[in-house]
């Protein structure tokens, strides 16, 4: 079979027109290709030909587009094309390519490139190094200079040793501190500025200010950074006295130096000399402010730390929070809700985490669960603020002592990570608020959870039994606290199971807990002892307690009143009289009557700072006050309807 190939055209016959477009053709083939950059390989007249790299400057193209990179994609093409044109190696093309890398987050990547050069050098591993100390992983830092840069035999200049220093601070690590400092001794660093003021920096933040002084007097010069370093090493250290040598010794401060000293006077709280060296300032900043204010709060001086948040010619969001948090730690919780409206009225500074919490903590324990809903709208509706566990407590902990379980409860249970204070507000918020087996759940909850309780937590615990009347979990719970958790029982268990006991009626066995307690038992088990014996007409052993409560307490008018009347309902008058005569001889009066009363438009707190037991005793007394009255009602047939 014979097969014939059929052209479809048959071919174009040469003319001139063809034949020009040939010759042209092959010129082009014959020219070298353009170049996307300066010809590296052509070198200027003034170049070494021994030089192993050409010269290369931080103008050229290819640099300057490595440097504009945005994203990892971009970089890659870029590295590839510094690959291609033979100038990866070159210094200062890996350099740029490192520090691009690291702004780039990809500093694995950077330290890979590294890696793969023929000869790194300090200022590459510095950059890196210094990028992990930024990220917040001093250890990897050190790390990498061990393996890396000292692995690879790159000698450390004297900007490596500051670095490392600053890291040997920040993990407070004075052996791997020691070491740097004799490597600086070897390679004749340590006479360079920069790495002596770290080193004293380091000494200091470790302990040892001995040693940080030994290489401040070391050194043949020193700047104001130097002087700065040992005044504020000696004050972190509480040797003020020393640094107040130092202070004076000096022929110029700035106003580091002496907001240095101010806070050195205010935290061992001698503010005579902190406002002595205030008033000298020829300048103040608001730093100098907030360390007065700081000062003052310390001591828990409110007046002088309001006069000088009012004196401030600018305050930042940190004066508020000083000021803010000083009126919560001195109960002055209504100031404090007032000065959170100033704060919000003005325009100097917006509130932070640290703002919210004071005022939540106000809000709590005042009752003002409108103002706590405002606070709370405010979180949700700014991203500015951050609600870490700190905060969520805090709000949790303001809708538990205003009432509002289910509030609390829809907080509880929205937060990311729960601390053990955050499951003791809970538990203590349930049976504050009558729901015992409530708390008891929350409880069991918090075991399958994996968070181990701890002595506050079987406080909530006992408190919320003895408020529901579960005599049987109390002690139930008071056994597994030692018997499982091994936490050893302190005088507040004791005093929630007394109280717990004295509740139930069960007087004897209140009274025999006290007796075989390890410690001994104060005036907090005997007053809740007593208001139960009121209670439960338990007078003989009322009489027994009584008196041994006025020992405990002999100033205390509570203990004489609450025995008045046990002798008063068994018609024992004469010792009715002898207990009122006492209470004349020594001065002691009954004050007058106080309530607690909460409204959105303002609150009122008369009970703020008394303890426990001797509210105890008050409501005794209010309920026989009460329970007198409806008798008086009854006999003279005028008892109102209920």
């Amino acid at each position: 079979m014979t097969v014939r190939l059929k052209l479809s055209k048959p071919p174009a016959p040469f003319t001139s027109l063809s034949i020009q477009k040939f010759i042209n053709s092959q010129k082009n083939l014959s020219e070298p290709p353009p170049k996307l950059w300066i010809d590296l390989e052509s070198r200027s007249p003034d170049t070494n030909p021994d030089d192993e790299f050409p010269t290369l400057k931080l103008n050229h193209p290819i640099l300057r587009i490595l440097d504009s990179c945005t994203s990892l994609h971009y970089f890659s093409q870029v590295h590839a094309q510094l690959i291609a044109l033979g100038i990866f190696q070159h210094p200062l093309a890996a350099s740029r390519a490192i520090i691009k890398l690291c702004s780039l987050h990809c500093t694995q990547l950077a330290v890979d490139l590294l890696d793969n050069l023929q000869e790194p050098d300090a200022f590459m591993c510095n950059t890196i190094i210094r990028r992990y100390v930024n990220l917040g992983y001093p250890e990897t830092a050190l790390r990498f200079y061990y393996e890396c840069m000292l692995g690879s035999c790159v000698r450390p200049n004297h900007y490596t040793y500051p670095l490392l220093v600053k890291i040997c601070g920040e993990i407070e690590s004075v052996v791997e501190g020691e070491k740097t400092h004799c490597r600086s001794l070897k390679h004749g660093l340590e006479p360079d500025l920069f790495v002596r003021n770290s080193l004293i920096h380091m000494y200091s933040v470790c302990g040892r200010i001995g040693d940080a002084r030994k290489v401040f007097d070391g050194g043949p010069d020193s700047d104001l950074v130097t002087w700065n370093t040992m005044i504020d090493g000696y004050v972190k250290n509480g040797q003020v006295s020393f640094a107040r040598k130092l202070f004076d010794q000096m022929s110029v401060g700035d106003i580091f130096t002496w907001n240095s000293m101010i806070a050195g006077y205010a935290g061992i709280y001698k503010m005579e000399e902190a406002w002595d060296l205030f008033e000298r300032m020829p300048r103040r900043d608001v730093v100098s402010w907030n360390c007065m204010i700081d000062g003052y709060a310390k001591i828990g001086d409110v007046s002088s730390a309001r006069a000088f948040f009012d004196r401030m010619p600018y305050r930042t969001v940190v004066s508020w929070n000083t000021m803010l948090a000083l009126l919560v730690r001195c109960k002055k919780y209504a100031e404090c809700l007032e000065l959170f409206d100033l704060m919000m009225g003005g325009e100097e500074a917006k509130p932070n985490e640290a703002t919210l919490m004071s005022v939540l903590t106000a809000c709590g324990y005042l009752g003002r669960l409108e103002k706590g809903k405002w606070v709370h709208s405010y979180m949700e509706n700014n991203k500015r603020i951050d609600p870490d566990v700190l905060l969520s407590t805090a709000l949790l902990t303001m809708y538990v002592k205003c009432g509002d379980m289910d509030m609390a409860n829809d907080v509880f249970g929205t937060m990311p990570e729960k601390s053990i204070v955050s499951w003791n507000s809970m538990i203590m918020g349930y049976g504050t608020h009558g729901f015992g087996e409530k708390a008891l759940e929350m409880f069991i909850e918090m075991e399958k959870s994996g968070q181990l309780p701890n002595d506050a937590t079987f406080v909530c615990l006992l408190a919320a039994c003895a408020h529901t009347g579960l005599v049987l979990e109390g002690w139930w719970y008071f056994d597994i606290m030692h018997r499982v958790y091994k936490i050893e029982p302190k005088a507040e268990h004791y005093g929630c199971m007394v109280d717990l006991l004295s509740r139930a009626g069960l007087m004897k066995d209140s009274q025999e807990l006290i007796r075989i307690m390890p410690m001994e038992a104060g005036s907090p088990l005997w007053g809740a002892l007593l208001s139960a014996c009121r209670t439960h007409s338990s007078s003989h052993l009322a009489e027994i307690v009584g008196k041994r409560l006025i020992d405990l307490e002999p100033e205390e008018i509570g203990p004489y009143l609450l025995l008045s009347n046990v002798y008063a309902a068994e018609g024992r008058w004469d010792d009715v009289e002898n207990v009122r005569k006492l209470m004349k001889d020594k001065g002691l009066q009954k004050v007058g009557g106080l309530s607690v009363v909460s409204t959105e438009i303002g609150s009122k707190s008369s009970l703020e700072g008394i303890p426990v037991h001797k509210r105890s005793m008050i409501n005794s007394m209010l309920r026989e006050m009460g329970a007198h009255l409806k008798l008086s009602w009854r006999n003279h047939g005028r008892l109102p309807e209920s």
